[in-house]
């Protein structure tokens, strides 16, 4: 979901308010002054519409203190969160990357249902210590429920729901698969989210209660975050199966490194300029490196004549290579953390198979997912160094992380 206001940070965590927030509050603060009108007209108005409002509050102060649970087991793990945002239906956690292994994923997921049960508890615990029917007393009950369906809705086994992840979990343990994982609770989802959905709609139009209507919201929700779940662990598993060698392509030049630096210029450079290729230099047929052009930009012109190329090529093995088995969720996460142009990839004796760019992986994933990418884009993606905007491999190869023993291709 799109970002939200920033109010301010906890635990180093950017708290974010969402404008959908701004509707549930008020809807709550009308909601319960109406009812505790009603039940406790003793209160007067003033106060049961003052309790209303603070049991508004407090709601997205469990809702944070739940999402809390989960950010903070994450950062034990090393996760950066990158915000925490209130919105509409509650609260989500914007972590930087998976879990590394089905158990820690379970922990990450279980901690938000944890601590709005020990909320739950302590809550009612206190409110049997205070005199009945009081404002006090009436707050925290509610609050206390409350944060008891907070803990079943979101333990229901369908993504997006923290059950979900916990089902991933249990799965992805059971199968060692983590994407049949996804899958799965990711189709849980779905048939939870399509129930919810027919669910409201009987209620609105068969029982004529207003309230189906949220629920069919919050179904629809439900259905386009499991949708979007199971998008990018079809595309994670992509990366993973997918091999430098299928991605790789011939689209550079290897240079005798015993060619002038005029002649070089003169040949190739000044026509290939925009182009962006690659070259490497041989002297013998033994690879002297890859050529460092920007060195050549910078020498003096009376030098272009008596300096060879071999002389400006920085050795194979001082510069970024993957071999040819490499996946290419690697490729493109060394391209990402390392800010590469393109990668070269090596064959099994050292020298030089092809290389990689952004735009060979957007046509070689995009192919493998039925995804057909005009020529037109490719070339911009090439030339730009940049993924296109509606196809962030770069993003999401980064939130990608594997067990060793899951990385290997099937």
């Amino acid at each position: 979901m799109q970002s939200g206001l920033r109010i301010g940070s906890i635990f180093g965590i950017p708290l974010q308010i969402h404008p959908s927030w701004l509707i549930v509050l008020g809807l709550l603060t009308f909601s319960n002054g109406l009812n505790w009108q009603a039940d406790y007209p003793a209160w007067g108005a003033t106060t049961a519409w003052g309790v209303g409002f603070v049991a508004a509050m407090l709601l997205f102060v469990s809702v944070l203190l739940h999402e809390l649970g989960h950010s903070l087991t994450a950062m034990a793990q090393g996760i950066r969160v990158n915000s925490i945002t209130l919105f509409i239906f509650g609260g989500v956690a914007s972590i930087d990357r998976e879990s590394k292994s089905p158990g820690r994923a379970f922990l990450v997921a279980i901690a938000g249902p944890a601590v709005s049960i020990v909320l739950s508890l302590s809550l009612f615990g206190l409110g049997l210590l205070l005199p009945t029917a009081s404002p006090v007393a009436v707050l925290t009950t509610d609050i206390a429920r409350i944060n008891l369906i907070l803990a079943l809705f979101n333990l229901i086994p369908g993504l997006p729901l923290d059950g979900g992840q916990v089902l991933k979990a249990a799965v992805w343990k059971a199968t060692g698969d983590r994407f049949k994982a996804v899958r799965w609770a990711s189709r849980s989802g779905l048939i939870l989210g399509w129930g919810a959905v027919l669910l409201g709609l009987a209620m609105v139009f068969l029982l004529n209660d207003s309230g189906g209507f949220w629920l069919s919201l919050l179904g629809w929700f439900g259905i386009q975050n499991a949708q979007s779940y199971s998008r990018v662990s079809t595309l994670q598993e992509s990366l993973v199966k997918t091999t430098a060698q299928q991605t790789m392509t011939r689209q550079y030049r290897v240079l005798d490194g015993e060619m002038t630096v005029e002649a070089f210029i003169e040949l190739y450079f000044q026509a290939s300029a925009k182009d962006n290729t690659p070259y490497f230099c041989s002297t013998d047929g033994r690879y002297n490196g890859a050529l460092d052009v920007s060195a050549l930009q910078n020498l003096e012109r009376s030098q272009w004549q008596v300096r060879k190329l071999r002389e400006f090529a920085t050795p194979l093995a001082e510069i970024p290579t993957v071999t040819e088995e490499t996946q290419a969720l690697e490729v493109i996460q060394r391209m990402e953390s390392e800010n590469l142009t393109y990668m070269t990839v090596l064959s099994p004796v050292g020298s030089v198979a092809g290389v990689i760019d952004r735009g060979d992986l957007v046509r070689s994933v995009g192919e493998t997912l039925g995804l057909k990418f005009p020529s037109e884009e490719i070339q911009r993606v090439k030339e730009e160094a940049a993924f296109p905007q509606k196809f962030q491999l770069g993003v999401i190869a980064l939130a990608t992380e594997l067990e060793p023993e899951l990385e290997t291709p099937a």
